[in-house]
């Protein structure tokens, strides 16, 4: 289901090297949401996982997963600039570190959910 360029990943990614053919779980929780080849360095790439919209970001080659909505300004952070470990949202500029989801500049004050992500084969892989 594609809503705003948003993907289910209950299967994988439409378009991506991802297929439902392919192994999507794996044992210890972790979905299947892109490949890494999909990603562009700092340029979040939005995605939905088990209902849940995320910002999937590769950043001085490490691949970050943060939740999609800004604490302070309920829009997309996958619409933000991504600055080293930084994702700025784009309404009020409040900046979240994508290692821990905490604001780091105002006018945020709440973190956002971020969840452990591994790469394997190609295929980067959240747990929700």
């Amino acid at each position: 289901m594609t809503t705003e360029n948003v993907t289910e990943n209950t299967a994988g990614t439409a378009g991506s090297a991802v297929t439902a053919s392919q192994v999507t779980d794996t044992a210890d929780g972790f979905k299947a949401v892109c490949s890494l080849s999909d990603l562009t360095e700092a340029e979040p790439r939005k995605e939905l996982v088990n209902g849940t919209t995320i910002a999937v970001v590769l950043s001085d080659g490490e691949v970050f997963a943060i939740n999609d909505t800004c604490s302070h300004g309920q829009v997309s952070l996958a619409e933000g600039e991504v600055e080293g470990c930084l994702l700025e949202c784009w309404l009020h500029g409040s900046q979240f570190d994508l290692r821990t989801g905490a604001p780091v500049s105002l006018p945020a004050t709440d973190p956002v959910p971020v969840y452990p992500v591994k790469v394997e084969d190609n295929t980067v892989f959240v747990q929700i």
